[in-house]
């Protein structure tokens, strides 16, 4: 928790707060503010919860994230108002579509509300895109044809459940299973859960629990890369798929790393 000190300090600057005024919002005390931002010890996780409703920023985000070196005006908002992950803008103001390559998607689940995790990623400029926050994720198995291993599909983040639209496909991310591209067909009340189906018929439908649910993105569109092999199917092909569809793309800086 090495950077928590560092993020309740920026923003209780950031709300022109002293650290008595703060702890009185918190109804803690001041020595104890005092020795979260020098790091002298840790909030315990009540507290957490009510720094994070207090300044609408994620758990998540908030432990292991820079602020600092976060724009908290292109942040995405869900529930009451509390932030889920970064939003990248491009120098003009205009929303940047993270591409997760194969190699990353197993640790989206873990990175999905860290900013760095997200500011690591490849991006791109889609401007036929409607409006929205979009990303681009890898496809993996045949449950989803005619969309083939090695494909990407661009979907729009959903803020809530009620805009799915059942019979359409969706990017469902999950506690359990991380990323999956699925048709949802229904929703159950009485199980609060949504029953999905792959367009596979060889695969049977399953239900997941709307509380096991972190994510759900619309399909937009796909990127199909079955004209390469699987052995060329890198972050370098996948650029050059990019730019032969006149994709604008983010300059990526050579010493960033996808883990």
């Amino acid at each position: 928790m090495s950077k928590i000190s560092s993020n309740i300090r920026f923003l209780r600057q950031l709300k022109g707060l002293s650290q008595e005024q703060l702890a009185d919002e918190l109804q803690v005390t001041r020595s104890r503010i005092g020795g979260y931002e020098e790091a002298r010890n840790e909030p315990p996780i009540d507290l957490l919860i009510r720094l994070s409703e207090y300044f609408h920023i994620a758990i998540d985000a908030l432990v292991r994230g820079d602020l600092k070196k976060t724009n908290l005006d292109g942040l995405m908002k869900i529930g009451k108002n509390r932030i889920l992950f970064p939003i990248l803008l491009d120098p003009d103001g205009n929303n940047m579509v993270e591409l997760i390559p194969l190699k990353a998607s197993a640790g989206y689940v873990r990175g999905y509300a860290d900013p760095e995790y997200i500011e690591r990623l490849p991006q791109m400029r889609l401007p036929f895109l409607p409006t929205g926050k979009h990303r681009a994720f890898p496809i993996k198995g045949d449950s989803m044809p005619p969309i083939k291993e090695g494909s990407f599909v661009i979907g729009k983040y959903l803020e809530k459940f009620d805009e799915v639209k059942f019979g359409q496909t969706y990017i469902v991310v999950t506690k359990e299973d991380g990323l999956m591209y699925k048709r949802i067909m229904s929703y159950n009340k009485k199980e609060a859960a949504f029953e999905l189906h792959s367009d596979n018929t060889a695969y049977q439908p399953f239900k997941v629990k709307a509380e096991d649910i972190l994510e759900i993105w619309e399909y937009t569109c796909s990127i199909n890369m079955n004209q390469y092999q699987n052995e060329e199917l890198n972050l370098d092909s996948i650029m050059n798929m990019l730019r032969g569809l006149k994709v604008e793309l983010a300059e990526i800086k050579k010493e960033k790393k996808i883990n």
